[in-house]
C-alpha cells in the first residue's frame, strides 16, 4: 500500500531524522505501519506522493489549510515578496498590515504580537499572564492540546495522545508540572473546587473553547460562561487559545460567539496562509507589559517575517470573501453526514461530532464529552478504518484524535468520492468482523 519511493524515503529518513518524523504526528507507527506517506506535491484537496499516486485528503496540515493547496492568490502574492527579499530582520509594511488585519477581525485583541507558531504563541500568553498578574499556576483541561512548550505538556491531546504516555512528556521537571494544573473538560464543579483551594495562585485558565486536540468535543452548554466567570472571579485572566479554531469556522475567532470572555487570544495554523505564523493579542494594558515596553521579554528574529505575512495577508483576503463560511458548512456538514450514514448502515458502533468543517468520527456508540470519553474508543477498529480509506486514495490524520478538516479546495465530487470510500471501507471492516465471529 506503501509506495516504493515512500518506503525508500523512509530508510533515509530514520537514519537522518529521530523516529523518521521531524512531528511523531506524522507518524504511521500507531495505525501499526511502518513507512508513513511521503507527499511530493499538493494542488485544491489532494496530495500528489513520492510515486505518484493520488490523495483526496482531509488532514488539511492538521487545520491550517482552509482555502486549499496552492491557491493562486497565495501563490501570486508570494512570489512577489519571493522578489522583494525573504527575511530582513527588521520591520517591514506587511508585517503592519496584517495585524491590522487581525485587530479588524477580533475586537478582543486591541494589540497583537506576531510569533512563529501556535506552541510560541501560547507559550507567550502564559507568560504574559504571569507578568500580569504576579502568580504562578496555569489552568488546562484534559485533551486540549497547547502545543509543546513544558508549561502544557499534561493529559494533552493531539500527537502527545496518540504516541502515549497519557499525553505527558518526558523532560519535564517537576517543578513545572507543579505551575500546572490540568482538569476534565466541560466539568465546572472541578473547576470550582480548584479555584476554592488554590484560586491566589492562579494566573490563566487556559482553554480550547471547541476541543479539537481529543477529536472535535464541544462544550456543554453555560461551561464557557462558567469557565470564564469563575476565573476572573478569583483575578485570573482567560487565555482562548484557537490556533486551530481561529478562522476555521467563522472569520475571526469563536470563543466569544459561544459564551467564553477572554483577556488573551492565541492564534496560529490557518492565519499564516501554509507558512509558518502565529500570534498572541490582548487588550492594550496588558500588551504594554511586553518588551521593549515592559518587563515581559519575548523575542523572535522570524517573527513577522515577510514571507509568511504576505501568504497570511493573502489568505485572509480569500476567507473574507461573501459566502466563504457557508460553503465550508455545507461540504463539512455533507461529508460528515454521509460518513455518518454509511458506517451506521453497515452496523459500525461509531458517532460523530461536527462544527463547522471539522468533525471527528468517534468509534464509539456517542460522542465524548471529555478526555476519558475520548480515550474509551476501539482503537483498532479506527486503525482498520484508516487503513481502508488510505488504499481507497483518501489520506486522514494517522490519530483518532484528530479531526477531518475540510477545505474550499475539496470540490464536490471529491467529496461525493469519499463518502463512496468510506461506505466501501465501513463494508470491508463489517465483512471482517463476520469472518472473525464465524472462526
Amino acid at each position: 500500500m506503501i509506495g516504493q519511493q515512500s518506503q525508500t524515503l523512509w530508510a533515509r529518513a530514520q537514519a537522518a531524522i529521530a523516529g523518521g518524523v521531524n512531528s511523531p504526528a506524522r507518524s504511521f507507527r500507531p495505525m501499526g505501519g511502518d513507512a508513513p506517506v511521503f507527499v511530493q506535491s499538493a494542488r485544491g484537496g489532494r496530495f500528489i506522493d513520492a510515486d505518484g499516486r493520488s490523495y483526496i485528503e482531509f488532514l488539511a496540515a492538521f487545520g491550517p489549510n482552509i482555502i486549499g493547496h496552492g491557491h493562486p492568490h497565495v501563490l501570486a502574492a508570494l512570489e512577489r515578496q519571493l522578489r522583494d527579499g525573504l527575511l530582513f530582520g527588521t520591520p517591514c509594511a506587511a508585517e503592519v498590515e496584517f495585524a491590522e488585519r487581525l485587530l479588524a477581525a477580533i475586537p478582543e485583541m486591541e494589540q497583537v504580537r506576531l510569533v512563529s507558531s501556535g506552541t510560541e504563541a501560547v507559550m507567550s500568553a502564559i507568560r504574559l499572564a504571569r507578568a500580569a498578574t504576579g502568580r504562578r499556576l496555569i489552568v488546562k483541561f484534559d485533551g486540549n492540546y497547547h502545543g509543546h512548550a513544558d508549561a502544557v505538556l499534561v493529559r494533552t491531546g493531539s500527537g502527545a495522545a496518540t504516541a502515549g504516555g497519557g499525553g505527558d512528556s518526558g523532560g519535564v521537571p517537576d517543578g513545572v508540572r507543579q505551575d500546572s494544573r490540568s482538569l476534565p473538560y466541560n466539568d465546572l464543579a472541578a473547576l470550582a473546587e480548584l479555584i476554592a483551594r488554590e484560586g491566589n495562585e492562579i494566573a490563566a485558565v487556559l482553554i480550547e473553547p471547541i476541543s479539537g486536540n481529543m477529536g472535535v468535543v464541544l462544550p456543554e452548554p453555560g461551561y464557557l460562561e462558567g469557565v470564564s466567570r469563575l476565573a476572573h472571579a478569583c483575578g485570573a485572566l482567560v487565555i482562548d487559545d484557537e490556533v486551530i479554531l481561529g478562522f476555521r469556522l467563522r472569520y475571526g475567532i469563536i470563543g466569544p460567539a459561544i459564551g467564553l470572555s477572554p483577556d488573551i487570544v492565541c492564534l496560529g495554523k490557518a492565519i499564516g496562509g501554509g507558512l509558518a505564523l502565529g500570534a498572541y493579542g490582548a487588550r492594550r494594558e496588558l500588551m504594554r507589559l511586553i518588551a521593549p515596553l515592559g518587563p515581559m521579554f519575548q523575542a523572535g528574529t522570524l517573527a513577522g517575517n515577510p514571507l509568511s505575512v504576505s501568504a497570511g495577508i493573502a489568505s485572509l483576503e480569500v476567507l473574507s470573501g461573501p459566502g466563504v463560511y457557508d460553503l465550508l458548512e455545507e461540504r463539512g456538514a455533507r461529508l460528515a453526514s454521509g460518513v455518518l450514514a454509511a458506517g451506521l448502515r453497515h452496523g459500525q458502533s461509531i458517532s460523530l461530532q461536527r462544527v463547522g468543517s471539522m468533525f471527528t468520527l468517534f468509534f464509539r456508540t456517542a460522542p465524548p464529552t471529555n478526555y476519558e470519553q475520548a480515550k474509551a474508543h476501539d482503537g483498532a477498529a479506527f486503525r482498520r478504518f484508516f487503513w481502508e480509506m488510505l488504499q481507497r486514495g483518501i489520506y486522514l490524520a494517522p490519530s483518532p484524535y484528530e479531526a477531518w478538516f475540510v477545505t474550499l479546495g475539496h470540490a464536490e465530487d471529491e467529496i461525493s468520492q469519499a463518502i463512496s470510500a468510506a461506505d466501501e471501507a465501513f463494508a470491508a471492516l463489517a465483512q471482517g468482523a463476520a469472518h472473525n465471529a464465524g472462526a
